[in-house]
C-alpha cells in the first residue's frame, strides 16, 4: 500500500530545500529501521539472546528489564561497542616508514599512489581503486572485484585440499577485495590483511563491514611484520610481488617463512611475464605506461629459487601455471591466460 502524502496547510512553517531534504532523510531512515533493523532484533532475541539466557539462568526472561539486559549483552542494540568483535579491526601506524619502491613513482599513475593521505581519515584511494579496478579489468575481476581471491582459493582447494587454515594472512591486501573469498570459505579462521597504505586499509575495513565480513586490517610492511613467528597456517598474496623491488622480494619471502607454522603454506598469485620476447613485450607494456616499474625485472627472476633461499624446502616449492577461463571481451594479451602461483610448504 502506498504511503499517504503529508498534507500541508497554512499553519505549518514553510521549509527551504535543505530542511526538506533533512526531513526526508529522517523519514526514510526511520523506515529503514522499522523494515530492516527491527526484524533483526527479533531474530537476535529468538535465536541467540533468549536461548543464552535460558541456558545460564535456567528460565526465560521474566520482564522487559531482563530482556533489555540480555539484548544489550548480545550486541545488536549496541553495535558500536561490539564492532571490533563482529567486524574485525583496523590498526594503523602513522610512523611506518614507506618503502621507496612505492613512493618513488605514482603507482598505476594514481596521484600519490595508494598510500598518500590528503585529508584526515582519508579513504579516497581505496574508493577509487574499488571502482576503477572493475572498469580497468572490463569486469574480469568479478562483481565484487574478488576474482583473484576466488581463483587462488580454488587453487588452494585443488592442490592442498587437506589443510584448513585457522589463521590466515594476506600480504599487500589493499582494500581487501581478494581477502574476502577466504573469509567466506573459512568462517572460523582468524583472517588478517596488511598493507602499507592507510587510505586503502580504512576503505577496506569499511568495505568488509559493508559486505558483512569479519577481517583484521593493519598497516604493515610485508618485509617485516609485528606478528609472532610461526603464527599463521597460510600466507597469501594476490599480485603483490611485482609491486615490490629486488631487495624487498627476498625479504618478503623470508618473512613468509618466519610467520608460517610447520607445514604451513605460502601462496603468491602473480601475472606471468611471457615465454617469448613478443609476449614479454606485451606483458611489460604497463612497466613503461602504467608505472609498474619492478614488473620488468620480475620477468627474469626465479621465484621458486628465491623461496628456497628464504628457507623453504626445495622439494615442496614450485611455481605452478594455473589457467582461468575468460570471455572474449576480457582478453588483454591473448585468448589463453595462465597465472603463476608460487606455492611452498614450510
Amino acid at each position: 500500500m502506498a504511503l499517504a502524502a503529508f498534507k500541508r496547510h497554512a499553519a505549518l512553517p514553510r521549509l527551504n530545500h535543505d530542511e526538506q531534504a533533512r526531513q526526508e532523510f529522517v523519514r526514510q531512515f526511520r523506515g529503514h529501521l522499522s523494515a530492516r533493523v527491527m526484524p533483526g532484533n527479533h531474530r537476535a532475541y529468538e535465536c541467540r539472546a533468549a536461548p543464552h539466557f535460558l541456558a545460564t539462568e535456567g528460565r526465560p526472561p521474566r520482564d522487559y528489564r531482563e530482556v533489555r539486559q540480555v539484548m544489550e549483552e548480545d550486541g545488536l542494540l549496541n553495535a558500536y561497542a561490539n564492532r571490533q568483535h563482529r567486524r574485525g579491526s583496523l590498526r594503523l601506524n602513522p610512523d611506518l616508514p614507506l618503502p621507496r619502491y612505492q613512493t618513488a613513482v605514482d603507482i598505476h599513475l594514481q596521484p600519490g599512489g595508494y598510500h598518500s593521505e590528503f585529508a584526515a581519515g582519508d579513504a579516497a584511494a581505496g574508493a577509487l581503486y574499488d571502482q576503477a579496478l572493475y572498469i580497468y579489468s572490463n569486469g574480469a575481476t568479478g562483481a565484487c572485484n574478488d576474482a583473484m581471491g576466488a581463483l587462488l582459493l580454488k587453487f588452494y582447494r585443488e592442490y592442498i585440499p587437506a589443510v584448513r587454515p585457522s589463521r590466515l594472512l594476506e600480504m599487500g591486501c589493499g582494500i581487501g577485495n581478494s581477502l574476502l573469498p577466504w573469509v567466506s570459505a573459512f568462517p572460523g579462521c582468524e583472517t588478517h590483511g596488511i598493507d602499507i597504505g592507510a587510505p586503502v586499509l580504512r576503505y577496506g575495513y569499511a568495505r568488509a563491514a559493508a559486505l558483512g565480513a569479519t577481517a583484521h586490517f593493519s598497516q604493515q610492511n610485508a618485509e617485516r611484520t609485528d606478528f609472532a613467528a610461526g603464527s599463521f597456517d597460510l600466507v597469501v598474496s594476490h599480485l603483490l610481488l611485482h609491486e615490490t623491488s629486488r631487495t624487498a622480494l627476498p625479504r618478503i619471502l623470508e618473512e613468509c617463512h618466519r610467520l608460517l607454522r610447520p607445514r604451513g603454506v605460502m601462496l603468491h598469485l602473480e601475472i606471468p611475464r611471457g615465454d617469448t620476447p613478443v609476449e614479454q613485450f606485451y606483458y611489460n607494456w604497463e612497466v613503461f605506461n602504467n608505472n609498474e616499474t619492478f614488473a620488468q625485472f620480475l620477468t627474469g627472476i626465479d621465484l621458486a629459487a628465491l623461496a628456497v633461499a628464504a628457507g623453504f624446502d626445495a622439494s615442496r616449492t614450485r611455481v605452478v601455471r594455473y589457467a582461468r577461463p575468460r570471455s572474449a571481451d576480457q582478453h588483454l594479451y591473448g585468448e589463453t591466460f595462465f597465472w603463476n602461483v608460487l606455492v611452498a610448504t614450510r
